[in-house]
């Protein structure tokens, strides 16, 4: 099909794709995130976040269900680059003090790729009519900015002192 007859609900289709992959990856990466840090708090974040993005992809396959398609994910490149970084910096910071914070920040970087894609499928899904997957896209939005204020707060009282 040539691009001339993608409509938005196509290119809808291929963003719900690729945040599927994504947060795939996510709950491969996280659990390996955990392990790592030396933050007790940071460590307690990143595995309620594993717990979250199950439910995240359980809701990203209620969306599929509701435009009639299968769950199926589409190689994300971003996301691989940002899955990468993360293993280059628990590999180039092991028993580093700047460990956690190079976690933490990789996995807000995470947590913005993730907000910038949901909050472009609430918006357009909202356009297509879809109320009920904007909702369910819309629940997971909020998870994913509440996540990002929590490891905000870890970084400003404690990750990047310690790091310091």
């Amino acid at each position: 099909m040539s691009g001339q007859n993608k409509t938005l609900e196509d290119l809808f289709h291929e963003n719900l794709k690729d945040i599927y992959y994504a947060e795939r990856k996510i709950l491969v990466a996280l659990p390996k995130m955990a392990k790592a840090v030396n933050s007790d708090q940071l460590r307690a974040a990143f595995e309620k976040h594993v717990e979250e993005t199950k439910g995240q992809v359980d809701r990203l396959k209620q969306v599929f269900k509701l435009i009639e398609q299968s769950p199926k994910g589409k190689t994300c490149p971003a996301i691989l680059g940002l899955v990468e970084e993360g293993e280059e910096v628990m590999e180039d910071f092991e028993d580093s003090p700047a460990l956690d914070a190079g976690l933490l920040s990789g996995a807000q970087a995470v947590e913005h790729y993730e907000m910038a894609r949901y909050g472009t499928l609430v918006a357009w899904a909202e356009q297509l009519g879809m109320k009920e997957a904007a909702k369910l896209l819309q629940q997971t939005l909020d998870e994913e900015k509440k996540t990002d204020a929590l490891l905000s707060k870890l970084a400003a009282s404690a990750v990047n002192q310690q790091a310091a």
